[in-house]
C-alpha cells in the first residue's frame, strides 16, 4: 500500500493513537461529573455524555432540556443537537458536524469534533506567562510551542513531533516548570526515550497534577501525530506543582573533573599505586562510578572515596600487568569531560632504596683533579632499573665531567670519571629513575700536584765531583702537600721543619 495510502486507513498508527489520546482526554474531565467512555465512536452518540463533558469544560450548566433515558435515535439526535446549539452559543465553530455524524457513530467526525474542543478549551485559553498582544496574535499551536521554548531555553523545540522522540524534552519541560523536579535530564540517554517518556510523564503526573492522556510509548512513537502531543502538552501551562515535590539540585556531569597521575596516558609502572582525584563540586550531589579496563579485556570496579568537605574522590588502583589500560570515570551514569582515559602502563621500577654505592670516587676527599677514579653501584636485591649518574663539576655544568658506566654483571656497576679542576662536585647516582641513599654525593676534589712548589738541594745534585755517598735535600710546602694528599698528620706526627732528606 502506498505511504499515503497508508497513513490515510482505518487502521493507521496516528489515528490508534489520537483516537487513544482524545478518549483518555475526555475521561480525565468526565471524572468531575462521574461518567467516562469506552469507545469513543460510540459512547457519545446519546449525548447524554457529550452534554456533560460541555458542561465540565465550560463550567456552565445547559439550560435547554434534554432526554435523561433516551431510548430511541429521536431522542439521542435530540439530546445532540442540545449540544451542538451550546457550543454555537458558546462561538465554537463546527465544520461538517451536525447531530446524525455523532449519532451514528462517524469517528472521524467525532475525532474532528473532539480536537475542536480541545483547541478552544485547553489549547487557545489564555496563559499566565507572556501573554501580551503579540501572542494574542498567534494561532494556538504557535501560542503554545512558544510557552513551551520559553520554559525549555537549552532545546531546540520546533515541532510537535519528531523533537519529542527520546524522552528529554519532555524530561526538561517537566523541571522547567518545576525546577529540581527532574533536573537530569540533560544525563537521559536519548537511545532510551521509552524510559525517559516514562519517567518524566511518572513525575508530571505525580507532582504537577499532568495526567497521561497520551501513553509513554505513544508520545514517542515515530508515527505519533501532533494533535495527541499537543493534547498532552497542552495541560502543562496550567500545571501547578503539589507540597512535598522531591526537588533536587540540577546536576551536570559536563562540570565533573578528573585529575591525577592515575589517568595520565604515561608514567604509570606494574605493581605501582596509581592516583587520581574526581571533583564533582560543579556537578553537584551524584554518584560517582570508576571502572579500569585491563588489557586483557576483564572490567573491575574501583572505588571512590569521597572527601565530602572538598566534594571530591580518591580513587587507586595498581596496575598488575604492562599495557594500555582504560579508566572510565561516571557521573550519575554519564561520562564526564574526555572520559574515558587512556592509561599506558610500563613495566616495573625497581627500589632505589635498596641501592649501595661504594668507592672511592664518591669520597668526601682524597680525589685529585686530572686523575681518574671510580665507584661501584650495586643492585642486588633492588629490582630492575636504569642505572644513571651525573656529575656537576663546581660551576654548576652536567655536561663537562664524563661518567663512564660498564656492567661488570652480577648487579655490579661500575662509573669512572676523570675530573679535570679542583673543587666541589656533586654526582647524583639515580636507579630506575629515582635517586639512590644519599644521592646526590659530594666530593671535594684537590689540586693536581705541583711540582714547581718543590725544591731539591745538596751535593748529590752536582754534576760532577762525586766520589761518595751523596745527599740531597727536597723541601715543599706542607700545606700544599696536605692539600694533595688530603692527609691529617696530627699536631705530634708533624716534622720540625718543611725539609726531609733523602
Amino acid at each position: 500500500m502506498p505511504t499515503a495510502e497508508k497513513d490515510l486507513a482505518d487502521n493507521a498508527a496516528w489515528k490508534k493513537i489520537q483516537q487513544n489520546t482524545f478518549t483518555r482526554w475526555i475521561n480525565e474531565h468526565l471524572k468531575c461529573a462521574n461518567k467516562r467512555i469506552v469507545d469513543l465512536q460510540l459512547d457519545l452518540g446519546d449525548g447524554l455524555r457529550l452534554i456533560a463533558l460541555l458542561e465540565v469544560l465550560s463550567q456552565q450548566k445547559m439550560h435547554r432540556r434534554f432526554n435523561l433515558r433516551p431510548s430511541f435515535r429521536q431522542m439521542k439526535l435530540e439530546n445532540v443537537s442540545v449540544a451542538l446549539e451550546f457550543l454555537d452559543n458558546e462561538n465554537v465553530k463546527l465544520v461538517s458536524i451536525d447531530p446524525g455524524t455523532i449519532v451514528d457513530g462517524n469517528l472521524k467526525l467525532i475525532l474532528g469534533l473532539v480536537w475542536t474542543l480541545i483547541l478552544h478549551y485547553s489549547i487557545s485559553m489564555p496563559v499566565s506567562e507572556g501573554d501580551d498582544s503579540e501572542s494574542a496574535s498567534k494561532t494556538p499551536k504557535q501560542r503554545l510551542l512558544g510557552w513551551i521554548q520559553n520554559k525549555v531555553p537549552d532545546m531546540p523545540i520546533t515541532n510537535f513531533q519528531q523533537d519529542w522522540r527520546t524522552g528529554r524534552a519532555l524530561g526538561a519541560l517537566v523541571d522547567g516548570c518545576a525546577p529540581g523536579l527532574c533536573p537530569d535530564w540533560e544525563t537521559w540517554d536519548p537511545v532510551k526515550p521509552a524510559e525517559n517518556a516514562t519517567e518524566a510523564m511518572r513525575l508530571a503526573d505525580d507532582w504537577l497534577g499532568i495526567p497521561q492522556v497520551i501513553a509513554p510509548e505513544e508520545i514517542i512513537d515515530p508515527q505519533v501525530d501532533e494533535m495527541s502531543v499537543m493534547t498532552y502538552l497542552s495541560q502543562f501551562p496550567k500545571a501547578n506543582l503539589k507540597p512535598g515535590a522531591p526537588l533536587k539540585p540540577k546536576l551536570n556531569p559536563k562540570k565533573a573533573r578528573a585529575y591525577g597521575p592515575g589517568i595520565e596516558p604515561t608514567g604509570n609502572r606494574v605493581l605501582r599505586p596509581a592516583v587520581f582525584t574526581v571533583d564533582t563540586f560543579s556537578a553537584g550531589q551524584g554518584q560517582v562510578t570508576v571502572y579500569l579496563d585491563h588489557p586483557g579485556g576483564t572490567r573491575q570496579e574501583l572505588k571512590a572515596e569521597p572527601n565530602d568537605a572538598k566534594k571530591t574522590y580518591d580513587v587507586t588502583y595498581v596496575p598488575q600487568v604492562v599495557g594500555t589500560h582504560k579508566v572510565t570515570v561516571l557521573f550519575v551514569g554519564q561520562p564526564i569531560p574526555k572520559s574515558p582515559f587512556e592509561v599506558g602502563v610500563d613495566k616495573a621500577l625497581g627500589d632505589a632504596s635498596k641501592v649501595a654505592v661504594k668507592g672511592p670516587g664518591i669520597e668526601p676527599v682524597g680525589n685529585i683533579a686530572d686523575k681518574s677514579t671510580y665507584f661501584d653501584i650495586y643492585t642486588a636485591g633492588a629490582g630492575t632499573g636504569d642505572v644513571t649518574v651525573m656529575i656537576k663539576d663546581p660551576q654548576g655544568l652536567d655536561d663537562v665531567v664524563e661518567a663512564m658506566m660498564e656492567d661488570k654483571g652480577d648487579n655490579l656497576y661500575r662509573c669512572t670519571y676523570r675530573p679535570t679542576q679542583a673543587g666541589l662536585h656533586a654526582l647524583a647516582v639515580t636507579f630506575g629513575g629515582a635517586a639512590v641513599p644519599k644521592s646526590p654525593f659530594s666530593v671535594d676534589v684537590g689540586p693536581a700536584c705541583l711540582p714547581g712548589a718543590c725544591r731539591a738541594t745538596g751535593r748529590g745534585l752536582q754534576a760532577t765531583g762525586m766520589k761518595h755517598d751523596a745527599y740531597f735535600t727536597v723541601t715543599w710546602s706542607w700545606t700544599i702537600l696536605g692539600r694533595v694528599l688530603n692527609l691529617e698528620v696530627p699536631q705530634a706526627q708533624k716534622p720540625s721543619s718543611e725539609s726531609h732528606e733523602t
